[in-house]
């Protein structure tokens, strides 16, 4: 780890505001609009070319119930859950917030701001607070043509810039500004670095992500996890099924057994998890959506230690177990129970001791120059979905296969 001593200014800044972040792992993404009245995906409007004009009329039939924002405030604490991120406004170009530059906008339509609503309700639960933004707009006239039109591109630059003023001023502190997709301008051309100077003058703490075409605090990686190099702090944002908005029809849901294991990957290799739900027009939160996560938080209330502040960890080799690792604690999540004895190949730091958790009772034993191999344990997995063992280690674990490949003996020696 660098000294912080030989850090700029700007990158200790930057440790400062993500220390929550990291320690957080988990969080909840919120996709809603007008495009939960359809039903048929977020991206309804412009893959089944709805007219604009046609589109607009779908207001009428969005009035949601009272405070559904309660609810998914509650649901995401349940599940273990530290953070939320809400679309403010998503490419449709509806806005859930008030704002004066348009009267496309709940306040105007149903005479509530639903982002007001949204916050209050993540404040209650003490979760943190962000918003999502698309500078992608699909009903704005100067969306598209102001990548040809300089005078179009200033005034929709203009638009964009006063609605993010807007969102960072009119709702308390912030932790989170989640831009996404800058179509059709580059960083320059959406005037990006200015944007987010204005950003951080009003909100000195917030944490940006990458999707106004700057890098700032954080990359996003979508519907799949991938880790950053050198350090870099990254999310993986995912649906549960395969739609951001509701989706009627769309039933690919995820077991949460592999929900779990994508966050324990992503703990494992020093990121977060975003995990998103898509509310159906009246804002309730689709009946699969909540036997899930509240499956998952089950299993968190359980085994959130070996998660939350999860450092990146070196070891990640096995077929049915995978890794997270706190200092010199190492913590095996098993997802596929292999049964009373098993062994973990590669480890080449030395086990003090293994406890099974959540109980911690101790686990007998024994390791080499190759392996470490438990015994007598549970012939059936003793939790489910994912049971968790927890190695004291001598130092910070690491894993090399490789030296197993290499030096293996080759002969009918037991070992």
């Amino acid at each position: 780890m660098v000294e912080e001593k030989n850090l700029t200014l700007e990158e200790q800044d930057r440790i400062r505001r993500m220390k929550w972040w990291h320690e957080a792992r988990f969080g909840m993404f919120i996709h809603w609009g007008l495009y939960s009245v359809i039903g048929r995906h977020e991206w309804a409007m412009e893959m089944e070319a709805i007219p604009v004009a046609r589109y607009e009329q779908l207001t009428k039939q969005f009035n949601p119930k009272p405070f559904p924002a309660r609810e998914w405030a509650k649901l995401a604490k349940r599940a273990g859950m530290k953070y939320m991120v809400m679309t403010t406004k998503h490419h449709e170009g509806f806005c859930l917030f008030d704002t004066h530059y348009t009267d496309y906008c709940a306040p105007k339509t149903c005479g509530r701001d639903l982002v007001a609503e949204y916050v209050k309700a993540a404040r209650s639960e003490g979760l943190r607070v962000g918003f999502y933004y698309s500078l992608m707009d699909w009903h704005h006239p100067d969306g598209a043509r102001c990548a040809e039109d300089e005078a179009a591109r200033k005034r929709f630059v203009n638009y964009i810039h006063g609605q993010v003023r807007e969102l960072c001023t009119n709702y308390g502190k912030l932790d989170i500004l989640w831009y996404d997709v800058n179509w059709p301008l580059s960083a320059e051309g959406w005037e990006s670095a200015k944007m987010n100077r204005m950003v951080r003058e009003l909100q000195p703490d917030i944490i940006i992500n990458n999707r106004s075409g700057v890098p700032e605090d954080f990359s996003t990686p979508e519907q799949h996890i991938t880790a950053e190099s050198a350090g870099r702090a990254w999310e993986a944002c995912m649906t549960m099924n395969e739609s951001w908005g509701y989706h009627q029809a769309d039933d690919a849901w995820k077991t949460p057994k592999q929900i779990i294991r994508n966050l324990i990957t992503c703990a494992r290799d020093g990121g977060n998890y975003l995990l998103n739900i898509g509310p159906k027009a009246d804002g309730s939160v689709p009946e699969e959506s909540v036997r899930i996560l509240n499956t998952v938080g089950k299993w968190m209330d359980k085994y959130g230690e070996t998660i939350y502040a999860a450092e990146p960890c070196d070891v990640k080799r096995s077929v049915f177990a995978n890794f997270t690792r706190k200092g010199t604690t190492l913590y095996v999540h098993v997802h596929f129970w292999p049964g009373e004895e098993w062994a973990i190949g590669g480890l080449r730091t030395g086990v003090k001791s293994v406890r099974l958790l959540p109980r911690g009772e101790p686990v007998e034993f024994e390791q080499n120059e190759f392996r470490v191999r438990f015994k007598g344990l549970p012939a059936e997995a003793p939790d489910e979905p994912v049971s968790v063992l927890a190695l004291e280690c001598e130092s910070v674990p690491t894993q090399d296969m490789m030296f197993v490949r290499k030096n293996m003996p080759r002969n009918s020696q037991l070992r």
